[in-house]
């Protein structure tokens, strides 16, 4: 370091300077209280596919849980009929945040899973199986309900 970044460095604060830089820095751990990518991931909407990032830091205070309970031995998925076929489906290739963060159209749903086969070598399962995970996603990771 050299010039007067390094002279900057050196130089002591002055004691309003040492306060307003006090002052600035929030209380161990405020920032820590609400996480916005884990509020968007845990937020549902039923207007828009489009999700404001902001109205789900909003509504997470007064935020009650609509349907099945998560299943922590199934990543957190929702635990109703498809759960295990899901997890053990999607996991192969990625984490189940990454479901739980969707909310898109059944349309997408049924897009996304052709995406997977062709272009990221996903094995398909039997149809039955196939069937009851799509039916799984759209029920609980769809921006239409």
């Amino acid at each position: 370091m050299t010039g007067a970044f390094q002279t900057a460095i050196r130089a002591p604060l002055g004691p309003l300077m040492a306060l307003s830089l006090l002052l600035s820095v929030p209380a161990a751990g405020a920032w820590a209280e609400i996480d916005p990518m884990q509020a968007l991931a845990d937020h549902k909407t039923t207007t828009s596919r489009h999700l404001d990032p902001m109205s789900a830091l909003r509504s997470r205070s007064g935020a009650t849980t609509e349907g099945p309970a998560p299943d922590p031995e199934l990543g957190g998925l929702p635990d109703a009929p498809g759960a295990e076929e899901t997890f053990y489906q999607c996991v192969a290739c990625h984490s189940t945040e990454i479901i739980k963060q969707q909310h898109v159209t059944d349309a997408r749903w049924d897009d996304l899973w052709h995406w997977m086969i062709e272009e990221q070598g996903m094995i398909p399962p039997d149809d039955e199986t196939r069937d009851q995970i799509l039916s799984y996603l759209k029920t609980h990771f769809s921006s239409e309900r």
